[in-house]
């Protein structure tokens, strides 16, 4: 049994998971380029939701952003000493779940990686309005989760171009097969369409996409 919601082990996390989402930490770049592209005054307090080992804020700190405030959260213990053990810098660590963030106008930057996925339609809603209180106004949500095609046709192509990119990388053909099967089981995906829909209901000004690979969508939206 796994330490985190996540198809992989704590420990093995940040190897794994380069073999298995295409463009991983071009995602990174990209996230840290529009926030230099839309905050541009700095001293940036920044909520990252679903932390895992905390790659991201180490990224974003390796930057230079300049970070006053920085809080993880993640469900798993594990991750968070992973996480914690890597960041060079005051860090708060909050154990929970996105569901029950009870923070208001606290954040510039939120950030959800692939964390929603795992949450039924209902939870979902939660949790982004849950990230939308968080921020402060005019602050940005960065989601990036796993889609689903709009077709069946199109969903067995994704699967099997995404199944064939894993074992590309260095995994076994067994262990792809074993987690393209995580489809709709372990997590569920919903369309583009619908993750536009829920970002807009929950009351950002803003919502647009600005990433796009395999079966990965990222989002940002702008509070009002």
């Amino acid at each position: 049994m796994n330490d985190n919601k996540s198809a992989f082990q704590s420990s093995e996390y940040d190897n794994k998971i380069i073999q298995t989402l295409p463009y991983y930490y071009d995602i990174y770049f990209q996230i840290l380029d529009l926030i230099r592209t839309i905050k541009k005054d700095g001293h940036l307090s920044w909520l990252d939701i679903g932390c895992g080992t905390g790659s991201l804020i180490c990224y974003a700190i390796s930057k230079n952003l300049n970070l006053d405030k920085i809080t993880l959260c993640d469900t798993s213990t594990e991750m968070l000493k992973v996480a914690q053990s890597k960041i060079d810098k005051s860090v708060d660590c909050i154990n929970k779940s996105a569901l029950n963030l009870e923070y208001h106008n606290t954040f510039d930057i939120v950030t959800s990686i692939q964390v929603n996925h795992y949450l039924n339609f209902k939870d979902r809603i939660k949790s982004i309005e849950n990230s939308y209180n968080a921020l402060k106004s005019n602050g940005i949500f960065f989601t990036v989760e796993n889609f689903a095609p709009f077709t069946s046709i199109g969903e067995n192509i994704s699967l099997n171009r995404w199944k064939d990119y894993q074992i590309r990388n260095g995994k076994s053909v067994e262990d792809s097969e074993k987690h393209i099967s995580r489809y709709n089981k372990d997590y569920f995906p919903i369309t583009i369409t619908q993750h536009l829909d829920i970002l807009k209901s929950c009351g950002f000004k803003a919502v647009e996409i600005f990433w796009i690979s395999y079966m990965q969508v990222g989002f940002y939206a702008i509070k009002r």
